[in-house]
């Protein structure tokens, strides 16, 4: 693409050395930059992109895009700010695919990536086909193969380039997780968005937001910039629904959904069992009965966040039901790994993820049996969250396991310290602490009986832990199944 192309979209407001070069690729990476990209000098938290644009051009960049004039001789977009305008270049630079598609955003503290896949699961079901994009990559559909993702929502030239690639594949539909971090950070700047998901908003990431009203607004980004005629899709138990329906632009067409709170669509008569649960889903005169193979109250939510988009899709409520009854769960979210003990592998991070979890695990405990609860929390991230998850994990569980989840810099044990002070009473027969999370994890096997059940949370799907100075291969399936051979 000419680089005066670019400049048209982009509007810098200053152009230097100008040439009007062919643009082959965009790089914000000078490690990886390719001849003919321009380079994006990316301001970060720990290094300043303006810093590698000598290397960049010396590996080939033929334009740069920054904030403040350097001295090298290719031309140069001098723009306010790099990280906004490297989602305009991107977009234009891949030919704007979202206005081409049906794409819908889901964002929230927890359930996204599970809303996802339902939602996905729902389209195909009407034989509609549907992409999904999220924190375990990207798949063109639901049997298909993910692709792998660095990021929950990539980085703007990433996720353009993958519309432009499912747009290409004869798929309109895609679905996409929204992170916080995303909104904040502009990556989503350009696309434009059919309707967007509202799961929940707990305590998660202040050590970027730093207060949850930042957080909140963060989240927020995604419905204020709604365009008339699309549609929001919200969970009005969640105390922040209000303020968020609120936001919403004239021409936005609301769908409230609740299990407490009256709204458009409800779930009524819950009941769960060992092999999920079921409930009477209810919108205007319209009901349906749906039994999940999933389990726990954030199940039912996840399923009318799905329902809520299908309806505003013009999808019935009787295709939902039946691609959510014939749905499993997501990788990572609460996985069943072994039956006896019953070990239930799931991602929850945060102090509402984790109360969620052993709330449904609570009641698959059998009244002879015990529910064990091992985590740990992520170094280099919000500290405050540490104790909360300490007191909910003692005070919902039997026994309780503390280890490393990815300490990243931090040490272990100061990361477990913190924990533990959250703890009313740290009792030897009840709570124990391994640092290490493979030794953690083979301690269950001394401390659970085959009635018990087990969550391991924090890590999920992710195969990797990451250490202070290293990032190791590290699985909490492969490992629960080392220790319980009978794993299925």
């Amino acid at each position: 693409m000419e680089l005066s192309k670019i400049i048209k979209e982009v509007e810098p407001k200053e152009v230097l050395n100008f040439k009007d070069v062919d643009i082959c690729g965009i790089s914000y990476n000078s490690k990886t930059i390719n001849s003919h990209e321009i380079f994006v000098c990316l301001k970060g938290e720990h290094v300043d992109g303006h810093d590698y644009a000598q290397m960049a051009f010396e590996k080939g960049a033929v334009a740069l895009m920054c904030e403040k004039p350097l001295n090298i001789e290719i031309p140069q977009l001098i723009v306010e700010s790099t990280q906004e305008k490297i989602a305009d270049l991107s977009a234009c630079f891949y030919h704007n695919p979202s206005r081409e598609l049906n794409l819908i955003g889901v964002t929230g503290t927890n359930g996204k990536t599970t809303v996802t896949h339902l939602i996905q699961k729902i389209f195909e079901q009407n034989s509609k086909k549907c992409a999904l994009i999220g924190t375990l990559g990207y798949k063109l559909s639901s049997s298909s193969e993910y692709f792998e993702a660095k990021h929950t929502t990539p980085q703007a030239p990433e996720l353009q380039h993958t519309l432009q690639k499912i747009l290409k594949s004869d798929i309109l539909n895609v679905v996409t997780e929204v992170s916080s971090h995303s909104l904040e950070q502009h990556r989503v700047r350009k696309c434009k968005f059919s309707g967007a998901v509202f799961t929940n908003l707990t305590q998660d990431h202040l050590d970027f937001h730093i207060t949850m009203d930042n957080y909140f607004n963060a989240k927020a980004k995604l419905f204020s910039n709604l365009d008339c005629g699309s549609y929001a899709i919200i969970n009005n138990d969640d105390k922040y629904a209000k303020r968020l329906i609120a936001l919403l632009p004239n021409g936005v067409k609301l769908i409230t959904y609740g299990v407490k709170n009256t709204s458009d669509l409800m779930a009524k008569n819950i009941e769960f069992t060992s092999s999920g649960v079921s409930f009477l889903c209810q919108y205007g005169d319209s009901n349906v009965n749906i039994k999940l193979k999933l389990n726990g109250m954030f199940s039912v939510y996840n399923a009318l966040a799905a329902i809520g988009c299908a309806l505003a899709n013009n999808i019935s409520l009787d295709v939902s039901k039946l691609a959510l009854e014939s749905t499993k769960s997501v990788a990572g979210r609460f996985e069943i790994v072994c039956t006896s003990p019953l070990v239930i592998v799931d991602y929850a991070h945060t102090p509402d993820g984790l109360e969620n979890i052993l709330r449904a695990a609570r009641e698959l405990t059998p009244n002879n049996g015990s529910l064990i609860c091992l985590f740990g929390c992520g170094g280099d991230r919000d500290a405050t969250k540490r104790p909360k998850m300490g007191k909910i994990a003692q005070s919902l569980s039997d026994k309780i396991v503390v280890t490393s989840d990815n300490p990243r810099s931090e040490d272990p044990q100061q990361i477990i310290t913190d924990i533990l002070s959250g703890l009313k009473l740290i009792n030897p027969k009840t709570v124990f602490v391994e640092p290490d999370r493979a030794e953690a994890i083979k301690l269950l096997k001394t401390i659970a009986n085959d009635n018990d059940v087990i969550i391991v949370a924090g890590k999920g799907h992710e195969d990797y832990q990451i250490l202070k100075d290293r990032t190791i291969h590290f699985d909490d399936r492969e490992e629960v199944a080392k220790v319980f051979s009978n794993s299925h």
